[in-house]
């Protein structure tokens, strides 16, 4: 996972990168039964700062990386500037810093952890997954939450969800497999005119290879994840675990300990068999488009 330019290479991430050298630190500490402690007292800081450079939710100083390598015995050469390169390589920014202003840090480490995923599961309740709406939907759903924005601030809004989108274009594109209840395709964001233009992108959408699509209709009644939307995101590294996010209003929830992981993949397996199977999405859009046609 090398990348030779200060912008992010399409199939990595900073925040992966951040993840992968966390965890080779990790099992390098174990390994030598190094507690957290005397690692942090080895780089200045505390036991949390170690376990938080371990669950790489921090940026990593390269001086800092090289101390602890020589603390847990790493002294060949090649595998020190193995791990060192990654350090340097977790630092670089990703193509959306340049929206820093406008987007809360918790965000652009799930914008990092969407990048480098091979497979991305999600479970929408209210709105269309931000990798599937068109402009006009995305703006209007922006404009709820950010009614005192300006235009200008809109529109850098709109484009990074555009760019955003486009790792689905990409060479080799993650696998997307979303689930949508049927109440977000009833709710009438933008206007009739724009629910038309989204139904018909999803229906589009729905014919890609990378994409798998399914509506949980209302007849299906209550289902296993009615509490609130999330995705599950799995990466090519057999070294790091899948993540949960859960967004929240002001905020947002990682998860990847085994037992939360294995909660919400039981829960995405039950709506995915609620929900109606992908090869009937087209026709159901369908005739939703329809029913919108008449309404206009």
């Amino acid at each position: 996972m090398s990348t030779g330019s200060q912008e992010e290479a399409p199939n990595s991430g900073p925040t992966v990168l951040r993840i992968l050298l966390g965890a080779q630190l990790r099992r390098l500490r174990e390994t030598k039964g190094i507690t957290r402690e005397d690692a942090g007292y080895e780089i200045r800081a505390s036991g949390s700062k170690i376990s938080r450079m371990e669950l790489g939710r921090v940026s990593f100083k390269e001086r800092d990386v090289a101390d602890l390598l020589t603390l847990y015995g790493v002294d060949d050469p090649a595998e020190r500037e193995a791990l060192l390169g990654l350090a340097r390589q977790a630092n670089n920014p990703g193509w959306w810093h340049h929206y820093g202003d406008i987007m809360p840090s918790w965000f652009q480490s799930y914008l990092g952890l969407e990048a480098a995923a091979t497979l991305i599961r999600t479970y929408e309740i209210q709105f269309v997954p931000g990798l599937l709406q068109t402009p006009e939907y995305a703006r209007a759903v922006i404009m709820l939450g950010h009614a005192g924005a300006t235009t200008d601030e809109i529109d850098r809004r709109v484009e990074l969800r555009r760019q955003r989108q486009q790792v689905l274009d990409r060479i080799d594109p993650p696998q997307l497999w979303a689930v949508i209840d049927e109440a977000v395709l009833r709710r009438p964001i933008g206007g009739v005119d724009v629910m038309r233009g989204q139904i018909e992108a999803l229906i589009e959408a729905s014919r890609r290879p990378n994409v798998r699509l399914q509506i949980i209709p209302f007849h299906a009644g209550g289902h296993a994840a009615a509490g609130g939307p999330f995705a599950i995101l799995r990466f090519p590294e057999p070294e790091l675990p899948d993540v949960v996010f859960v967004e929240q209003l002001t905020s947002a929830i990682y998860l990847d300990k085994r037992d939360d992981v294995d909660h919400y993949a039981i829960a995405m397996e039950r709506v995915c068999i609620d929900a109606e199977p992908p090869n009937h999405t087209p026709d159901i859009l369908g005739k939703l488009l329809h029913e919108v046609g008449r309404l206009g």
